[in-house]
């Protein structure tokens, strides 16, 4: 019985030393543990890659300092942010077809810089988005800031929701800005941050180079966003993006009607000339209301789409 147990015992140690010897044997070398996650990765088709940056950049002709290590590092970071933001970079990709190039002409009538087109990019991603602080529209203005620069607002009329004409009004802002502050990068950071807060860092801090300026981290980031979108925009390939000119959201032909009479009814306005409220709410959100009130010698345009626009991507239908 003794001799029995004695051999179990042999036995187990036996086995016990096999099964060390082989833990010994493998390789736990983290190189090669990650060579052999890479292949596995590579058999998903899962690629992360760092996003490229150029050599060289620039904010409306004004130079971005890459060669300074922490500029490098944080448009870096906006890039792989927007990059890697799938669904909302296509999203902006698709849609700046449609709105970007009527944006820019707006822009160069005013003699503000193209560069500021990527701004209803990052605040809203070209939508009709409404903030928490209730800022409005593709150029997310405050109230206030609509009503100083020229746009109506009220219970009835809301011209931020008016892309085209809110894109006047932020051309009015911008050039009030560059009156103030004098170069455009600081214009940009004040359209988010503010004058008055501009000012204040700038007299603290006795320095009036953005680059140099500590700011709050959403006016710090906001600089960067506007070039990781310029970036992207410019060559979506070359960040991953796919896009064909079919993907693209097309610009839609609209009609201009003159209104120079009170609406009582939109709804019904607009079924009568073929179209359903929310068709005419659609090309029209400025209108907040379902009745449209004019005061003596006072206009309205509303504009209308072209029968069949509902169509336009017939093309693609089998």
């Amino acid at each position: 019985m003794r001799k029995a147990k004695i051999f179990v015992l042999s036995l187990v140690l036996f086995l016990t030393s096999i099964v060390f010897l082989k833990y010994l044997s493998t390789p736990t070398d983290p190189l090669q543990e990650s060579i052999t996650y890479s292949e596995e990765v590579q058999k998903l088709n899962h690629f992360v890659a760092a996003a490229p940056l150029p050599a060289k950049i620039d904010f409306a002709g004004e130079p971005v300092p890459l060669e300074h290590f922490d500029v490098r590092e944080r448009l870096e970071r906006e890039l792989l942010v927007n990059v890697y933001w799938h669904s909302s970079t296509l999203l902006a990709i698709k849609r700046a077809n449609r709105f970007l190039p009527r944006i820019s002409e707006i822009l160069a009538n005013h003699g503000i810089p193209d560069d500021f087109k990527y701004i209803p990019v990052i605040e809203s991603n070209l939508t009709n988005a409404v903030s928490p602080a209730k800022a409005v529209g593709f150029w997310q203005l405050l109230e206030g800031t609509a009503k100083e620069f020229g746009l109506e607002v009220n219970k009835e009329i809301d011209e931020r929701y008016h892309w085209e004409k809110s894109t006047e009004a932020a051309c009015r802002y911008l050039k009030w800005l560059h009156q103030r502050l004098g170069n455009w990068t600081l214009v940009a950071a004040a359209y988010n941050g503010g004058t008055t807060s501009i000012n204040r860092f700038i007299s603290i801090q006795k320095n009036n180079d953005f680059y140099n300026l500590l700011l709050a981290e959403e006016t710090e980031r906001y600089i960067f966003r506007i070039l990781a979108m310029k970036l992207i925009l410019s060559n979506p390939e070359m960040y991953g993006f796919s896009v064909s000119y079919s993907d693209l959201y097309p610009p839609i032909s609209t009609e201009k009607i003159v209104i120079s009479h009170s609406i009582s009814d939109l709804a019904s306005w607009s079924l009568e000339r073929g179209f359903s409220y929310r068709e005419l709410k659609y090309f029209n959100p400025w209108l907040r209301n379902n009745q449209l009130n004019l005061k003596a010698n006072q206009t309205y345009i509303i504009e209308l789409p072209k029968q069949n626009y509902r169509k336009i991507y017939r093309h693609l239908i089998p």
